[in-house]
């Protein structure tokens, strides 16, 4: 007679011949065999995805978000979802949300073919990413062919920077100013709007025989911070870093560097890649005028026109 079950399911396991107890069959999608290790690539453990990523916040509106679409290139991730209106911090300029989660910023310009081979100046173009690679902002420089071929370095533009839906979200606005550190009472300065039209800061040099320093201000023009550079501001082989420090120490929290990008780039190119850190409380405010201040610094110590060579030195 065969043993009871219930309806549609296996018997229970029944004695052999010798005393042992046959295994229960294993059904399909089951554990498998405690005693067999996990092949190799098994995800062990539970509720496990890939590690997160932080997304720029995307466009509010109605309407679920469109996920990758089928047959696209690989590693494409859907952009995340549109921040509440209760989540989003009081006094945010719109556009800034994404910069309240984050500590650093990393910035790379694009290579200008034109300007590469026949050193013809170009307007300048930025992608800003966060640490993980991922693009958040876009930044490209605005004036006109003559200003730029004439005034090299010392060019006054407005650059304006984009966030991944094409919104313009920050301004920069640079005067023509003196290039000496013999003439203090005309030296360089960079307006921060964000959003366009409203001013939420400056960045100023500060007079100095010897070393690059700049006040980092508010919108009334009151000293928030400031920013020291090396005396010799050259990266042969190696970063070029300029600390951030509290108004009333010496102290660093945060700095702006210069990173070695190779030989062959750093010769034939005057493209750059900085890197930006600063504290994650630190107003969103002043996160965006740290970044007009790494654009000024750019301009004003890396950038190299036709066959001039870049300034160093707050004297060259």
């Amino acid at each position: 007679m065969s043993a009871p079950g219930y309806p549609n399911q296996a018997p229970y396991p029944m004695a052999q011949p010798g005393g042992s107890v046959a295994p229960y069959p294993s059904a399909p999608g089951g554990y498998g065999d405690p005693s067999q290790a996990p092949p190799p690539g098994f995800n062990m453990g539970y509720n496990q995805g890939p590690p997160p990523v932080m997304y720029q916040p995307g466009p509010m509106g109605p309407g679920p978000v469109p996920g990758p679409e089928y047959g696209g290139p690989p590693g494409g991730i859907s952009p995340a979802p549109a921040m509440a209106p209760a989540a989003v911090a009081v006094g945010v300029p719109p556009g800034l949300e994404y910069l309240t989660q984050i500590d650093q910023i990393l910035i790379h310009q694009k290579v200008e073919l034109l300007e590469a081979f026949i050193g013809f100046e170009t307007n300048n173009q930025y992608e800003i990413k966060n640490s993980l690679g991922q693009k958040i902002y876009k930044a490209k420089e605005k004036n006109d062919c003559c200003t730029r071929n004439c005034c090299g370095s010392l060019r006054s533009f407005d650059m304006k920077i984009k966030d991944n839906t094409d919104r313009e979200v920050i301004r920069l606005i640079r005067p023509l100013r003196c290039v000496s550190c013999w003439c203090p009472c005309c030296l360089q300065e960079m307006e921060v709007q964000a959003p366009p039209g409203t001013t939420v800061g400056y960045i100023k040099q500060d007079w100095h025989p010897f070393v690059p320093r700049f006040s980092i201000q508010g919108e009334n023009k009151e000293t928030v911070m400031k920013l020291e550079g090396p005396c010799f501001a050259c990266n042969c082989c190696g970063d070029v870093n300029f600390e951030l420090k509290a108004k009333d120490s010496d102290k660093s929290i945060g700095r702006i560097s210069k990173q070695w990008s190779g030989l062959l780039k750093e010769v034939f190119t005057d493209t750059d890649n900085f890197g930006i850190q600063f504290p994650l409380d630190l107003d969103v405010k002043m996160k965006a005028v740290l970044m007009g201040a790494c654009f000024l610094i750019d301009f004003m110590f890396f950038e190299k026109v036709g066959e001039a060579n870049q300034r160093s030195t707050v004297f060259s």
